[in-house]
């Protein structure tokens, strides 16, 4: 036999051996949906391989944006920042203790979120009072108590007026404002954002592809709609932190 014959013979008996040892590897891995990708986003992603989903960044400008910089006290009287969500999927609420109207249909709302993801370390919510000159830590932790916040990672926080006012008219476009003619004494909006593990907010798309950016807090998932017709969205953001829990 030729000494080339030889050459061919060993190659191909490599090949035999790949094949036999490796292929039944890498189909196995595709049928399991084991296998990572990296994202063209870097901007977000921060190189790292992730299996996004299909929801939304919210883009200003061309660039996801990211949760700014907070630092607040909590009901324990503890320094709490947007580090210490780092890591966490987490919703965001503004609200105040006294309110008359629609901030115990969120809260409730809230709390049966708590519980379907009870369980999760990397699960949280964020609640900033927008009436801290009342809402002292004191009074937002009985506040959470009665309500039945049991979350480690469940803060309810107050500060400087200034500073949380900021941040959610800026830092979050949901409306805030100290109005002596409403009910209460302040308005605000009664939804919450999805923040994913980055610190970037998410969202599902409507009809159109475009982002919805926040999610009704005020109807119940059992009302399904409520006088005004206004359709629950609770039960739709239960389903996107699974997804963010899942990236």
């Amino acid at each position: 036999m030729k000494k080339d014959n030889y050459s061919y013979i060993g190659i191909a008996f490599i090949i035999l051996v790949f094949g036999i040892i490796f292929i039944p590897k890498i189909v196995d891995r595709i049928s399991n949906d084991d296998v990572t990708r990296n994202e063209s986003r870097s901007d977000f992603a921060n190189g790292k391989k992730v299996k996004l989903s299909d929801l939304s960044f919210i883009e200003i400008n061309g660039a996801a944006k990211r949760v700014p910089n907070f630092s607040f006290i909590n009901q324990d009287g503890k320094i709490i920042t947007n580090q210490d969500y780092e890591g966490k999927v987490y919703v965001i609420e503004f609200f105040f203790t006294t309110c008359p109207t629609i901030c115990p249909r969120m809260n409730a709302n809230l709390i049966q979120i708590q519980n379907a993801f009870k369980g999760f370390e990397n699960f949280g919510v964020a609640s900033f009072t927008i009436n801290p000159d009342y809402d002292t830590s004191e009074i937002l932790k009985e506040y959470a108590e009665h309500y039945g916040v049991t979350n480690p990672n469940w803060n309810l926080m107050t500060g400087d007026k200034d500073a949380i006012y900021k941040l959610s008219n800026e830092g979050f476009n949901l409306y805030t404002a100290q109005e002596e003619d409403a009910v209460g004494g302040f308005e605000h909006s009664g939804n919450f954002a999805l923040i994913d593990k980055d610190g970037f907010i998410r969202s599902r798309k409507d009809e159109f592809g475009n982002p919805i950016i926040y999610y009704r807090g005020i109807v119940s998932e059992s009302e399904k709609v409520d006088d005004d017709g206004t359709v629950e969205e609770i039960s739709a953001l239960k389903e996107d932190i699974k997804k963010l829990l899942n990236e």
